[in-house]
């Protein structure tokens, strides 16, 4: 063989290294990944739904790739203190975000300056839909169908309608039940669920609407009554129909907003690959189950299905939101 014929072999092969398919090249990086300690940052507080789910999927992504997941609660302002630690983090695939659809989608509009871009400085990876709000009338009321609950509304005028936050889906649930009905509930804002349950048990609210498994205090002593589901029908209640079923036309009323888990802009799309897919696969692991049972929350979906949820549900929330009128805080 000529030393000339080597050398355009030589030449030739380096030409093909340089050009190697980006998937090879990706695989080759996943299976680098990951090197060292995974922090998953938890934009919400210990104990809370987001913490318990980031601490099971966290586990189980542990054994998984045989190193260390480390959960930080990098609570306040919506999420946004946590997703902005993330959007800044090196993006290799070692710092992850746990949040829900208030970080991924309301921040940008309830915040003129978040901290993030959820499009510019973020990747969605995978999500866990949500699962249906109870709208729950107190006793006194008499309130027990969505047409008795409009009809209260009507002739009292006035309805302690009670949300966990402003701009939550309970908000602009009650700003699209003024719109359709003609009526004028005002929403009462609480500090999340927890003070918004008591005040339904205290009788400082009419009518008030979240997560089955946060209402369960209200449910099991019989001081609110479940009238309506605001997107999808929770197992648990299978006779209580959604608000579309009773004839709410909200497109509002179609969406239901996720828990997921996002990743740096830049990072490799064989470790966005890798890490859904590992957030699939705990979807048959116990405590992932147990955690998404205990929450009457559906199986994780992959990469593609996430972000064709996200597509779909984002210009929904956004036209939603722009109808309360809010200003930026």
């Amino acid at each position: 063989m000529s030393a000339k014929f080597n050398r355009r072999r030589f030449i030739a092969a380096g030409a093909a290294a340089a050009t190697m398919p980006f998937v090879l090249r990706g695989a080759l990086a996943q299976v680098a990944w990951p090197s060292r300690q995974i922090r998953m940052i938890c934009s919400y507080p210990a104990g809370g739904q987001t913490d318990l789910l980031a601490r099971a999927f966290g586990e189980f992504i542990s054994r998984q790739v045989g190193q260390t997941v480390v959960i930080e609660n990098k609570a306040g302002a919506s999420g946004s203190i946590g997703a902005a630690e993330v959007a800044r983090a090196t993006p290799d695939g070692h710092t992850i975000l746990c949040s829900i659809s208030t970080t991924y989608v309301m921040n940008r509009m309830m915040m003129k300056n978040p901290g993030y871009d959820m499009d510019k400085d973020l990747t969605l990876v995978s999500v866990i839909p949500g699962a249906g709000l109870l709208l729950v009338a107190s006793p006194k009321s008499g309130v027990k169908t969505l047409d008795e609950f409009v009809a209260f509304a009507r002739k009292t005028g006035k309805v302690n309608f009670g949300t966990y936050s402003a701009g939550s889906a309970p908000h602009m649930t009650i700003n699209e039940l003024n719109r359709q009905y003609g009526l004028d509930i005002q929403p009462v804002h609480y500090r999340g669920e927890a003070p918004m349950w008591t005040g339904l048990m205290e009788g400082t609210l009419d009518v008030a609407m979240g997560s089955y498994t946060a209402a369960q205090p209200v449910l099991q002593s019989n001081r609110g009554i479940v009238f309506a589901v605001h997107s999808k029908k929770v197992d648990a209640i299978p006779n209580i129909k959604t608000l579309p079923e009773l004839g709410a036309t909200s497109k509002f009323f179609t969406v239901s907003g996720f828990t997921g888990w996002a990743l740096p802009k830049a990072t490799p799309q064989p470790i966005v690959d890798r890490l859904a897919e590992l957030c699939v696969a705990a979807n048959s692991d116990p405590k992932v189950k147990e955690v998404l049972s205990t929450f009457v929350l559906e199986p994780t979906l992959g990469f593609k299905e996430s972000n064709a949820l996200y597509q779909r549900e984002l210009p929904v929330w956004i036209e939603t939101a722009q109808t309360l009128g809010l200003e930026p805080a």
